[in-house]
């Protein structure tokens, strides 16, 4: 991780869970890490007290509208130089099953999983290419995003439908990223024990059903960040699939 120290690393989804953790991560190994979410406030009361080598800056963003997303991209260029590393964690979770919900909801869950990480790969992108130094898109995919769990009493709607697709995009990135120095990561944790199912979901009976199965800590997909990033240039970790032990779908 020594040759990132002092890059900078933009992280989506940053005022809790998987990137949060991921956030303080980052900081503690040396970068300079922007952390967009909805919850500004949070984001930096949840920093204060994390000491580290490098810097913390705290965005407003919602990164299913394309203008965010660019006038963001715009100030950390603007600001900090550039972009070295984006992590696409932001996701949005509604549990329930197709048939029985609405449009309203497909566009939310559609709008961040899939077009805020788009929105965002395609800025950050276009700033690696223009420095021409190493840099890297890791997403945070899900195993659902590969094999669809069969259990009719945990629908989870269009979800793992999105993360399919984060499947392929990141492939699609790999192949038209060749001949670059930017690399391309997709990372399918199991079950994560976040607020994820509370936050996006009125629905108690879902996350309850969740709470008391093995899964991993949002740590724990953060240190797999750290090692995807510690790989050297030569060596492309395409999928990272982790689990948590005794997880039983």
């Amino acid at each position: 991780m020594d040759r990132w120290a002092g890059k900078v690393a933009i992280v989506t989804g940053a005022s809790s869970g998987i990137g949060l953790a991921t956030v303080k991560a980052l900081v503690q190994e040396g970068m300079t890490v922007v952390g967009l979410a909805r919850r500004k406030q949070k984001m930096e009361n949840d920093m204060k007290a994390i000491e580290g080598k490098g810097k913390f800056y705290a965005l407003n963003c919602d990164v299913s509208k394309e203008q965010d997303v660019t006038q963001i991209f715009q100030w950390v260029k603007k600001n900090l130089g550039g972009v070295h590393v984006l992590v696409n964690n932001a996701g949005v979770l509604v549990p329930g099953k197709i048939i029985d919900t609405n449009k309203e909801i497909w566009d939310k869950v559609i709008g961040v999983n899939i077009m805020g990480l788009l929105y965002c790969t395609q800025q950050a992108v276009k700033i690696m290419k223009e420095s021409g130094e190493e840099g890297h898109i890791i997403n945070i995919n899900s195993i659902v995003g590969h094999r669809i769990i069969r259990n009719a009493d945990m629908s989870a709607n269009i979800y793992p439908a999105t993360k399919h697709a984060i499947t392929a995009i990141t492939s699609t990135f790999e192949m038209e990223l060749l001949g670059s120095k930017i690399r391309s990561t997709s990372i399918s944790p199991g079950l994560v024990h976040t607020d994820i199912f509370a936050a996006n979901s009125k629905n108690s009976d879902f996350s309850g059903m969740l709470k008391d199965m093995p899964g991993l800590k949002s740590e724990d997909v953060a240190d797999s960040i750290l090692y995807v990033l510690g790989a050297p240039l030569r060596v492309q970790i395409t999928e990272l699939t982790i689990r948590p032990l005794g997880e039983p779908y």
